[in-house]
Parts: structure tokens; C-alpha cells; sequence
């Protein structure tokens, strides 16, 4: 029999959230696959663990993972980890575990945090279904494009966003699908972690303010709701009332249907310039 590949989850941030049942296998294996090895060993040093260290990351995945494969086939049972959470989920791993799969190699997996499930149970968002993303495209084209085809998507929708990159996602968001209810985690299980709810547009209003964002992130949407399909005649309606409200400009009637509506205000201020041009 080959050796066996654990796919073992680590903690996102706080080195206690980590399972018995990890710690045990982390011992026991010949070797540990890990993303970061410098990052793997402050959590191995945490908790008195010597085993060997390879890194296995996305850079050199197609060298390195037909080497754990031989060492695999000669009964040699490894653990793979990540720098953070599950393996595999939105990560190199998943390279491996399907070469490990073409091999025929036993795997197991060790279950623990994923920081997309960790963000969802605190978001007050549906979490009956959901559609994980993970990382949208860097290159803009290809980001609007997904986010597009996300526009109709009625479950849950949760997304990993570097923090560089937060304020274009959260806005190309509100633009494309708009200002629906979502949820932004940032530095799980960590000293400063944070959830910050709301609408997006709230988000945006939150985070702009800020100097610099830190820390990995999780960005929760509500899915699509029903009645959004027809809420443009709606808001077109509720604007002409507004309009006939002679202490309303045109700013504030935009605000007031923003808000109620939950609509791009960037769509709600074109129909708005229509009406009160005339």
C-alpha cells in the first residue's frame, strides 16, 4: 500500500482553533507539504511538533507535487497544509490532491476552519444555500465579466478579496448588481478581527474612510430577491412622486429611493437626471 496524503485544515488566525485530531496527524506523518514553511513552523513551535517541513506552493506546484507523488507511492504519508484554513479551497492544493487522485493514493481529509464558512455563520445573511466564488479575476475585464454573470445568482454569494484591491470590488459590485445587503470579515479569529454589515454602499462608506485596509478579506452579498425584478418601475414611479415634493431635490430623492430600493445609485441618478430635465 502507498503512503496516505492528510489534507489537513490549519487555523486562520488564532493557532487554538486547530482540531485533536490535526494536531495528532501533524505528529504522526513523515512530512508536511506546506504553503508557506516559515509560516507553518511558528504553528508546528507552538505546539512542540518536529516534523520535516517541504514547501509546496503555487509557484512550484508542477515540480514539487510529482516528488510528494513518489515519495507517496513509496509509503511515505504526508501531510498537506496551507497558510491558512482548508487546503484546496481556492489554493494550490488542489493540484495535488488530483494528481494524488490519478495515483491512486489514499487521501484523507482532516476537516477545521475555512474562513469563508466562519464568515457566513456570522453575517445575517441566508446561509441555507450559497455560491462560493473565492478570488475574482485580477485584470478588470474579466472581474466585470464574472461579476455579470453573477448578477441573477439567487444564493448567498461569497468572495475572497485581497485588501488592495476591496474598494473596486466592493463598488464594480454595487454598480453591477446593486446596493443589495452584504457583510465584510476581515482578520478572522485575529486581535483586530472585524464584520462589518450592511449594504454595500455602506461598506464602501466605511471602509473609504480608512487609511489603509489590512488583513486578508471575506466579502459576503445577498443573493438576487424576486421582487428585484420588477422594482424598476417602481423606483422610476416613486421618483416622479418625489419630484412633485417641492422641498425634495433632486440629490435627495436619488438618497431616498438608494436607500429603500437598494439600487445601483449610479442607475437610480440617470433615470433621476431624465425626470427632472424633463
Amino acid at each position: 500500500m502507498p503512503g496516505t496524503l492528510f489534507v489537513v485544515a490549519t487555523p486562520i488566525g488564532n493557532l487554538e482553533d486547530i482540531t485533536l485530531r490535526a494536531l495528532r496527524i501533524l505528529k504522526e506523518v513523515d512530512l508536511i507539504a506546506a504553503e508557506d514553511t516559515r509560516h507553518t513552523r511558528k504553528l508546528l513551535s507552538h505546539y512542540k511538533i518536529s516534523t520535516p517541513l517541504v514547501s509546496y506552493h503555487d509557484h512550484n506546484k508542477e515540480i514539487r507535487a510529482p516528488e510528494l507523488i513518489s515519495k507517496l507511492q513509496k509509503k511515505i504519508n504526508i501531510a498537506l497544509v496551507t497558510d491558512a484554513g482548508t487546503p484546496s479551497i481556492s489554493d494550490p492544493g488542489f493540484f495535488l490532491v488530483c494528481r494524488a487522485i490519478e495515483a491512486d493514493i489514499p487521501i484523507v481529509p482532516i476537516p477545521g476552519v475555512c474562513a469563508a464558512i466562519t464568515a457566513l455563520s456570522v453575517s445575517g445573511l441566508p446561509s441555507d444555500k450559497f455560491l462560493f466564488v473565492g478570488f475574482l479575476p485580477r485584470k478588470k475585464n474579466k472581474r466585470i465579466e464574472v461579476l455579470q454573470g453573477l448578477k441573477g445568482e439567487t444564493k448567498t454569494i461569497i468572495f475572497y478579496e485581497s485588501p488592495r484591491r476591496l474598494l473596486a470590488t466592493l463598488s464594480e459590485l454595487t454598480d453591477i448588481v446593486g446596493d443589495r445587503k452584504g457583510a465584510l470579515a476581515r482578520e478572522l479569529t485575529k486581535h483586530y478581527e472585524e464584520i462589518i454589515r450592511g449594504r454595500l454602499s455602506q461598506i464602501v462608506e466605511t471602509v473609504s474612510n480608512r487609511e489603509s485596509i489590512k488583513g486578508e478579506c471575506t466579502l459576503l452579498i445577498e443573493g438576487k430577491r424576486e421582487e428585484e425584478d420588477t422594482s424598476q418601475p417602481l423606483f422610476v414611479e416613486q421618483l416622479h412622486r418625489l419630484q412633485n415634493d417641492p422641498n425634495i431635490s433632486l440629490k435627495d430623492a436619488v438618497k431616498i429611493v438608494v436607500e429603500e430600493q437598494g439600487l445601483p445609485r449610479n442607475r437610480v441618478y440617470r433615470e433621476a437626471l431624465k425626470i427632472w430635465r424633463g
